[in-house]
């Protein structure tokens, strides 16, 4: 038992007795492999066991690990797969990951640790922007299910609703005045709810064609929003 604690000691500080086999440290790419594909932490060789999708350092060193690559979104803000989102919630866990892994926590630790803080923090930001957002949400979770969106899909669009895009954007380029753009906006915001309601009875039913034609025009609708920002940014 007492050889068994001290090489459990030796293997976390990095020392061992010369002529006896040990295991090399890895470096940060090796390591990040290793986190990515091993059930194993990459700095003291200690199992992780049961639930390591719930934990981002090693339970034995503390040292943290690499990113799981097959962890989605909603797995990682600790979201059920699904459109609807308890945004609240959403928010509460995405400041409680990033006190956990920002990089500005490991700025003391070893150079492999504040890659990984880097990547998990990028990761969680992307994920939290993702999911917040009903559009970007509702396309990843498409994706998930092996659909993609691609980016022009006019040929696809019923001649109804392109005309109605094309008169919105003629009334868009035209609005001078301010309370023109807040009639433009309230339509905008009123379509955007609309297909909001829509796209989430259809993710609720499994009708994923349906849900990709709302979310197709959503992102027409997502596109004039952001030539309204544009055009009240001051020249």
């Amino acid at each position: 038992m007492w050889r068994g604690r001290v090489g459990a000691f030796l293997r976390v500080w990095g020392f061992w007795p010369t002529g006896v086999p040990r295991r090399r440290l890895l470096s940060c790419d090796a390591a990040s492999q290793a986190g990515s594909n091993s059930p194993h932490c990459w700095n003291c060789g200690g199992p992780w066991g049961p639930g390591r999708e719930n934990r981002f350092f090693c339970p034995q060193c503390r040292a943290l690990q690499a990113p799981d690559p097959t962890r989605d979104y909603f797995s990682l803000m600790d979201c059920n797969r699904s459109f609807r989102v308890d945004t609240a919630k959403l928010q509460h866990r995405y400041q409680q990951l990033q006190r956990l892994v920002h990089p500005d926590f490991f700025s003391q630790r070893s150079q492999t640790e504040k890659d990984f803080s880097e990547k998990h923090s990028t990761l969680v930001n992307d994920a939290y922007k993702t999911l917040l957002a009903p559009l970007s949400r509702g396309l990843y979770l498409l994706k998930l299910h092996g659909i993609e969106i691609p980016e022009r899909t006019d040929y696809e669009m019923d001649r109804q609703f392109l005309m109605e895009i094309m008169e919105i954007n003629e009334k868009l380029a035209e609005a001078e005045s301010e309370a023109a753009m807040k009639e433009i906006e309230s339509i905008v915001k009123a379509k955007q709810k609309e297909f909001t309601d829509n796209v989430s009875s259809a993710f609720e039913q499994d009708d994923f064609e349906e849900a990709k034609e709302i979310l197709t025009k959503m992102r027409y609708f997502s596109n004039i929003e952001e030539q309204i920002k544009l055009k009240k940014i001051p020249l």
